[in-house]
């Protein structure tokens, strides 16, 4: 799972970094977002609903958070 912050929230670490290669002589970045990577092992029993629960319940704030779930 992916847990990003929405696009309307500011970013003070993505900006830091955006920073940081700016004075590392880093050309054409335009921007850049944290977030935060979990993986999850779970048997095949856990449907795509209960991983969305998991993440908009417990892994991410949903008022500032966008989440997405890829099964590999």
């Amino acid at each position: 799972m992916d847990v990003m912050p929405k696009p309307e929230i500011l970013d003070p670490q993505g900006q830091a970094v955006a920073g940081a290669l700016h004075r590392l002589g880093v050309a054409g970045v335009r921007d850049v977002r944290q977030g935060k990577h979990f993986e999850l092992d779970v048997d095949d029993a856990v449907d795509d609903e209960t991983l969305q629960r998991i993440a908009g319940s417990l892994l991410a704030n949903p008022v500032i958070e966008d989440w997405q779930v890829t099964r590999t």
